[in-house]
């Protein structure tokens, strides 16, 4: 893809699943990669797997629930590669005390919920924050988030429903940033995965649960991080320079 060799990003929660797919692609493309997670040893797995396939990346340990933590996670990047040009942010808690607790309106515990939108929308916010002014001293930049599919029309979830309200705030974060800078060479998309089948996906899922997801789409299997990781990589390449402030929905076709 045009524009991602030479390029310095920050791929956020990339210690497996989408977040290291994308960065493997990304170093894989020519790009330097900040690999951020809360899970050091998996991030210097991601680091050393990139390395070790000619790539340049380091690894940085960061709690996206922490603002100072977020902050120290962008100017690392910084101060190591001396530049930023985009940003991947992909990390959420999905802990079993988190995700696993996050039910109905009527059963809801305000601390799962207050953990998660720390987690998955006021930690992407810092993120973003911390990362503009770093796009914009370069003349411009991009920034992709995840989302989910089951978070935007016309899906609907009756559970998780705290995880599904915070990733319609990142869309709606993204939609903020791609108005307040996209003038200014700053571009931010969302992509929207539908089943992805990561290594921790397939541990939970039985045989079953999965051949009823796959009768549910309109392609001939369910996604795996590298179909997103594809995506992520042409939002933040040159080549997807005129797309801006959209939500995408990479899902096999479960929705339309």
């Amino acid at each position: 893809m045009r524009g991602l060799r030479g390029r310095i990003f920050v791929v956020a929660g990339a210690a497996g699943g989408i977040g290291a797919a994308s960065a493997r692609r990304l170093a894989a493309e020519g790009a330097s990669v900040v690999v951020g997670d809360i899970d050091a040893a998996g991030a210097e797995g991601t680091a050393e797997r990139i390395v070790s396939e000619g790539g340049t990346a380091i690894a940085v340990q960061y709690d996206q629930g922490d603002e100072a933590s977020v902050a120290a996670l962008i100017a690392r990047a910084v101060n190591h590669f001396g530049a930023l040009d985009g940003l991947h942010t992909n990390a959420a808690d999905l802990r079993a005390e988190v995700f696993g607790r996050d039910v109905d309106l009527l059963n809801m515990d305000v601390g799962v919920w207050e953990r998660t939108m720390r987690v998955n929308l006021i930690g992407y916010a810092t993120l973003v924050r911390a990362a503009v002014p770093h796009l914009l001293a370069r003349g411009g930049g991009a920034i992709v988030c995840t989302s989910t599919t089951g978070g935007a029309p016309p899906i609907g979830r009756s559970t998780p429903v705290a995880y599904s309200a915070s990733k319609a705030g990142v869309n709606a974060l993204c939609r903020h940033v791609a108005s307040r800078w996209g003038q200014e060479g700053v571009r931010c998309n969302v992509v929207a995965p539908g089943v992805v089948l990561t290594e921790a996906a397939r541990r939970v899922m039985d045989p079953e649960l999965i051949e009823d997801l796959q009768a549910a789409t309109r392609s001939t299997r369910l996604g795996a991080p590298e179909d997103i990781a594809a995506s992520v990589a042409f939002l933040l390449s040159d080549d997807g320079a005129w797309v801006n402030g959209q939500v995408w929905g990479v899902n096999g076709g479960v929705a339309l």
